[in-house]
């Protein structure tokens, strides 16, 4: 039957159905815009509509993403707890879904900083919402077995949605302006919704959606606070490189749309900046299904220093020409990065959390100490490009990226077919000798 739970020994199999399948296509397509609210667009709205004239520049545009990326990182945490307690995983979505959409569409209507601040500091509470959730679906759906294959086809699907959002974004702002990436969200929303709604409440096993694997700890015992997690000293790691990796790598892409709105002027600027993004998500694709389809076979650790070391050249590549042509070129190396980090990022989670029943709660903490890097880049880089420019700005980051790839070479353990101690009794620890070999 569609859905049904198997156990061999103490591994649990589903089969999901198709119509499950296809409503996790859909809902990784049509959020993939809505999710990360007006993201690099709200720097180019806030600079060419608004402008210096009325206090806005890349200093306090920086202000404001790392105020909503503050907001957003304090809420991450929370947010998983939520889903792993929460057997109404669709309505969460839905709400953080009208929410982050709502924060975005009332944006043209005020110029105040600290109204602009509220309404994206919202929009990053709601947004904190969908990675755990939309992992928990998936794990809740599929099954342990199928996770890491099927973590890949859902971002393959998330950067498809970005890309054919950015090329229509991109292509009607040159005819009418920045203002129709806000109607765009508004309709991805609506779609996302509907998709949502095509998975049924009852095809998601709310105890496989939070790390449980054996069928004699499916009770209704709450999964343990963030206190025993942080007893996991391989997870605290990983969240550290975690922060590192987006502090390097958030403020990228907003500071090239700030570089491209000064060489090409605000009526350019945002189709240049979608097509950036369309390059970038064109390539994560096909990155993101090969790392879910062969990070079981790899390992997680190669992949994973791929993206560091790829996110640093980058950054350099950046400073070595102004031109739009090359600044475009460079960004499809953001495919590789962004979509090895994407795909990988629950599944080392799930793999250092397996068996504990906190899989939700452990991607909301490590996910917290990720915002924390993202929130400082944009006013990091915003700072730097006002004092010394661009370039010093871009090599900075790419300085950062560096120091995470040595970080993760030398610090961080193979996860694949790691257990998480006290799986059994809900404890967790750091990996054992053995899965840390």
């Amino acid at each position: 039957m569609p859905g049904m739970v198997t156990t061999k020994g103490t591994a649990t199999a589903r089969t999901p159905s198709a119509r499950s399948l296809r409503g996790l296509d859909a809902l990784n397509f049509f959020l993939a815009d809505v999710r990360d609210g007006l993201g690099p667009y709200l720097a180019i709205y806030l600079l060419a509509v608004r402008g210096p004239e009325q206090g806005w520049n890349e200093a306090t545009i920086g202000l404001v993403i790392t105020l909503s990326g503050i907001a957003g990182l304090v809420a991450q945490t929370p947010a998983g707890a939520l889903i792993d307690r929460s057997r109404q995983k669709r309505l969460i979505v839905i709400a953080a879904a009208l929410a982050v959409t709502l924060s975005c569409l009332i944006l043209p209507f005020i110029a105040n900083f600290y109204l602009v601040a509220a309404t994206q500091s919202l929009a990053g509470i709601a947004g904190a919402i969908f990675p755990p959730a939309l992992a928990a679906i998936t794990l809740g759906v599929v099954g342990p077995k199928l996770f890491s294959k099927r973590i890949g086809r859902n971002e393959g699907f998330n950067h498809a949605g970005n890309a054919v959002s950015a090329a229509v974004a991109g292509s009607t702002a040159f005819f009418f302006g920045p203002i129709v990436v806000f109607w765009l969200m508004a309709v991805l929303a609506a779609f996302s919704i509907c998709a949502m709604l095509m998975i049924p409440a009852e095809a998601i096993d709310d105890d496989l959606a939070r790390g449980l694997e054996h069928s004699e700890t499916k009770s209704d015992e709450q999964p343990s606070g963030i206190a025993a997690l942080l007893q996991n000293r391989t997870l605290l790691v990983f969240a550290v490189l975690c922060a590192l990796f987006h502090l390097a790598n958030a403020a990228m892409l907003p500071s090239v749309g700030q570089l491209l709105t000064k060489i090409s002027g605000k009526d350019h600027a945002t189709s240049l900046i979608a097509v950036c993004i369309v390059a970038a998500q064109c390539v994560m694709v096909p990155v993101a299904v090969f790392v879910g389809a062969k990070a079981d076979t790899i390992g997680r650790k190669p992949i994973f220093l791929a993206a560091f070391g790829v996110l640093a050249i980058r950054g350099v590549l950046y400073t070595l020409s102004d031109n739009p042509f090359w600044l475009v070129g460079v960004q499809l190396l953001d495919g590789i990065g962004a979509g090895v980090y994407g795909a990988l990022f629950p599944i080392v989670v799930a793999d250092l959390t397996r068996g504990t029943g906190r899989f939700n709660v452990a991607q909301g903490a490590v996910a917290t100490a990720q915002g924390i890097g993202a929130s400082f880049s944009a006013s990091l880089a915003g700072l730097i490009i006002v004092a010394a420019g661009f370039s010093v700005a871009f090599l900075s980051l790419a300085g950062i990226a560096a120091v995470a790839f040595a970080g993760y070479l030398l610090l961080m353990p193979e996860t694949r077919g790691a257990t998480a101690p006290g799986a059994e009794t809900g404890g967790s620890g750091p990996l054992p000798a053995a899965a840390t070999a």
